[in-house]
């Protein structure tokens, strides 16, 4: 039962999460440590947002300023010992795509661009203790870049593209009898030092970004015969999080992105197994609407989301499909813009293989 219908639930978990807070697009889930075995997977992701927003007494409108977007995540682990687990996890940490369209003109931002581009490799171990519980750790590299043109190419950016490093720890406490587990993770922040060219600066700049700390609580546990209830809950340090290039604060003053709040991540799910070969799962996130005005490259506080998920299961390889709905929470982006974007959701869809041997 665990086996098979977290399956369906971690895909509809990680289906679509380009409303998690920031810019986040990984929920960095150790659930593959504790796959039985040797096992692979292979994820594809997909988000298509639906964002606009209007200035004026709602009389000019930005358009649909969300662009959708692809994401592709792989997993591997491996038992080393009875009592040592490995796993490697690559994954898309952090992304952003949007453009405020020039034919949405006089909207303030028309003819805006911004785009953030990240790769991650994850190198877990597990080594269990007595009791049920376990320990876990390793390392985490993020390569990452991005770029924006502000008011039709007034302002322009472009950043190098850096790799840098950070560490994951961990403690994990079982109950098998029951389908139990409960895995709180760490993950560290990981800073880039970047070198940007900005029209405005007739020298190459450099400004740092630190990709922030993150907290998991990942659980499950049985709850009826081949019923299974989990969730997760996710703290990720976003008031650490700013881009601020040198050429751009000097002339506006400000940040280019930066975040008033914290975000803690909320999912809720419930499983079922069918029979042998399907079991499905309902999903439901949350995330707190704030009330503080947001950036115009993030107008969003808050969602709410549902997601479904369905696993077929064949002798070793398990595929799950997903969609979620997510309610997009509204917001007022910061002056002098000052946007009121409402009334905007998106539709996440996903897919995973994975592969016991």
């Amino acid at each position: 039962m665990r086996r098979v219908m977290m399956m369906a639930g971690a895909l509809a978990l990680g289906a679509g999460t380009a409303t998690a807070g920031g810019i986040e697009r990984s929920n960095q889930s150790v659930g593959i440590l504790f796959e039985q075995g040797n096992y692979a997977e292979l994820n594809f992701g997909a988000f298509s947002p639906d964002v606009s927003g209007t200035v004026a007494g709602g009389l000019v409108s930005s358009g649909d300023m969300g662009l959708g977007y692809g994401t592709l995540s792989l997993g591997y682990k491996r038992a080393l010992t009875d009592k040592l687990d490995m796993a490697i996890i690559l994954d898309q940490p952090v992304g952003a795509d949007l453009n405020y369209s020039p034919a949405n003109a006089p909207y303030p931002l028309a003819g805006s661009r911004a785009s953030i581009d990240s790769t991650g490799i994850t190198a877990l171990l597990r080594y269990k203790l007595p009791n049920n519980f376990s320990v876990h750790g390793g390392v985490r590299a993020v390569r990452t870049s991005g770029e924006v043109a502000l008011f039709n190419g007034a302002y322009t950016m472009d950043t190098s593209t850096e790799t840098d490093f950070g560490y994951v720890l961990g403690v994990a406490w079982e109950k098998p009898e029951i389908a139990a587990r409960v895995a709180l993770t760490y993950s560290s922040a990981i800073t880039h030092a970047f070198d940007a060219n900005e029209n405005v600066v007739p020298v190459p700049t450099a400004f740092e970004t630190e990709i922030p700390q993150s907290v998991n609580l990942e659980f499950q546990t049985g709850i009826a015969a081949d019923t299974l209830l989990f969730g997760s809950i996710r703290w990720v340090d976003w008031t650490a999080f700013d881009i601020s290039p040198v050429g751009y604060v000097g002339g506006f003053g400000s940040p280019l992105v930066e975040y008033d709040n914290d975000v803690i991540t909320y999912t809720l799910g419930l499983g079922r197994k069918f029979n042998e070969t399907w079991s499905g799962a309902v999903i439901l996130g949350y995330e707190k609407h704030e009330g503080t005005t947001t950036g115009n490259l993030g107008p969003h506080d808050g969602m709410k989301s549902i997601a479904l998920a369905a696993t077929y299961t064949k002798d070793n390889i398990k595929v799950t499909g997903g969609l979620r709905y997510v309610d997009i929470g509204d917001a007022t982006t910061n002056p002098p813009v000052s946007g009121a974007f409402s009334g905007n959701s998106g539709w996440g869809a996903g897919l995973r293989v994975g592969f016991s041997f």
